[in-house]
């Protein structure tokens, strides 16, 4: 996974409640055996319509968002099916925190696994990011993680929670299996004890 320090750039609102993983990913984009080309599916009808041709109205197709690192979401993002290929697509667009209120349980593991930070803040401070994010000279954000702080505009200057062995894990970009491996020695040292103590075990 790519380490999660301190990201600038800019953020992209989509205040819409509700945004499941079928509209994240829709379907045709899950026939690959890899991972490959998903960031051409990420909110795929939102931003293209049935022709492909892409919606100019549409915050991420206007130019002052195209490159957007940040996404400032609605309540409950991420709900619907388990597909981790929505998270895959979010990564590969250049997407590399959200920001919100809630995210759905599943769609929030798939986030942490994957390197993507999700950011969970109150309604009322979720609603000035929202605000600065819709404007095409206030949406450039800074989120440094190892801070837990994120600062937008002039003079906004807000702190977040996340779970100490998420942020460890992120910040040094392990992902769950980096994380047991990071215990090897420890796991080895246990082994070695246990092994000791139960002998008959051991061929």
């Amino acid at each position: 996974m790519q380490p999660f320090t301190v990201v600038a750039g800019p953020a992209a609102p989509l205040p819409a409640a509700n945004v499941d993983t079928d509209v994240i990913m829709p379907k045709q984009f899950l026939k690959g055996i890899d991972r490959s080309g998903l960031a051409q599916g990420v909110l795929h009808d939102l931003r293209f319509d049935k022709d492909g041709v892409p919606r100019p109205d549409f915050v991420l197709n206007r130019p002052e968002w195209q490159n957007a690192r940040f996404l400032v979401v609605g309540p409950n993002f991420g709900c619907g099916s388990s597909r981790e290929h929505a998270v895959w697509g979010l990564l590969q667009l250049g997407i590399r925190a959200i920001i919100g209120t809630t995210f759905a349980g599943i769609f929030a593991d798939n986030a942490a696994n994957n390197g993507l930070l999700l950011v969970t803040l109150d309604p009322e401070q979720a609603s000035v990011l929202s605000a600065l994010a819709a404007k095409p000279d206030g949406n450039r954000f800074a989120v440094d993680l190892p801070e837990q702080t994120i600062a937008a505009g002039d003079a906004v200057r807000l702190g977040f929670e996340i779970p100490p062995t998420r942020k460890d894990a992120l910040v040094r970009g392990l992902d769950a299996i980096g994380m047991t491996l990071d215990q090897a020695a420890a796991i080895r040292a246990f082994e070695a004890r246990y092994h000791a103590a139960h002998p008959w075990l051991v061929r």
